[in-house]
């Protein structure tokens, strides 16, 4: 079985723990992870949402043509004001969700990029409680991790939600007990469950 290939997304303004814990979990995963800049002047170094530089492996420009098994899409507000107003990371976003591969969007992404640009209509989504009013009432959810099964979308609330998030990643593109692996030697919180449209399960 060939190894998933993840974009994980990166813009000035990214919130760090929910892009860093991300890209490190998946890689303790063996998952092959490219991390894209998609900072309007082409850096690969920027400065997070606190100010914790990040850097990026490529830029977006450079894969957008790469059909990735999963996108991934930090939150932070002003990052995912970037996604929001970058028109080839819209595109990228569209285009793999059009080819039924997982998305998934943390914090302030879904509200701020997905449901902006309604990307994924009619599809269930949770987000950072600050910006859950931006997602139409009826799409809303408000658990710490959200999978609509119907839709291979995935969305979580912040970052202390950033192991659970990375965690379901992993659940969805290699299985649950590729992630009880990676959660194992992490100690993670050992009640920390999951949603699949209402269906609860732990690790």
């Amino acid at each position: 079985m060939s190894k998933p290939n993840v974009a994980v997304c990166l813009a000035p303004g990214t919130e760090e723990m929910e892009a860093i814990i991300c890209i490190d979990m998946l890689i303790r995963a063996g998952f092959n992870v490219t991390s894209a800049s998609v900072d309007s002047d082409g850096h690969l170094m920027m400065k997070g949402s606190r100010g914790i530089p990040l850097v990026a492996d490529k830029r977006l420009v450079d894969v957008a043509d790469i059909q990735f098994d999963a996108v991934v899409l930090p939150g932070g507000k002003p990052g995912s004001e970037c996604f929001r107003d970058n028109d080839l990371l819209v595109e990228f976003v569209r285009q793999h969700q059009f080819d039924g591969k997982l998305v998934a969007a943390i914090c302030a992404a879904p509200a701020l990029v997905l449901a902006h640009h309604d990307l994924f209509p009619g599809a269930l989504m949770t987000c950072h409680p600050d910006f859950l009013e931006l997602i139409p009432e009826a799409q809303r959810r408000t658990k710490r991790v959200f999978f609509d099964v119907n839709h291979n979308l995935l969305t979580s609330q912040g970052p202390g939600t950033a192991q659970e998030f990375a965690l379901e990643i992993i659940v969805q593109l290699a299985g649950k007990p590729k992630a009880a692996e990676v959660a194992k030697p992490m100690v993670v919180w050992p009640n920390m469950h999951y949603d699949v449209i209402g269906k609860e399960y732990q690790l």
